[in-house]
């Protein structure tokens, strides 16, 4: 029953900011995000791509079929963003993000929390 509460729990905070960090990506951005993109390597151009397939990811968590895969796709995305803070030289944004490494392996381990 604990193991339930907690993934369904992880499984809503995952899909939230997923979806959240997606439509993020079409609104006008600040001055400091904008900096911070380019200092990633990441320009303002390519930001609706990675809005779009932020809020694919959200909404594949929410499917069984379609929840492994989605994590993967997940963490996959937060290991290319540590990758590319290292790259620039930010290892304060590399490490964290490994608290947000660690939900969709998590996930992956407890499974779909509504599948019977």
């Amino acid at each position: 029953m604990i193991k339930t509460v907690i993934s369904v729990l992880l499984l809503a905070i995952s899909a939230f900011l997923s979806i959240k960090h997606g439509w993020d990506a079409f609104q006008p951005a600040n001055a400091e995000q904008t900096k911070m993109m380019a200092d990633l390597g990441i320009s303002k151009a390519i930001m609706p791509f990675f809005g779009v397939f932020s809020i694919i990811i959200g909404l594949m968590l929410l499917f069984p079929q379609t929840f492994f895969i989605g994590n993967v796709l997940n963490a996959v995305t937060i290991v290319l963003i540590m990758a590319l803070s290292l790259r620039a030289g930010n290892s304060t944004m590399a490490l964290m993000e490994i608290p947000f490494l660690a939900m969709p392996l998590a996930l992956i381990w407890l499974k779909y929390p509504f599948k019977f």
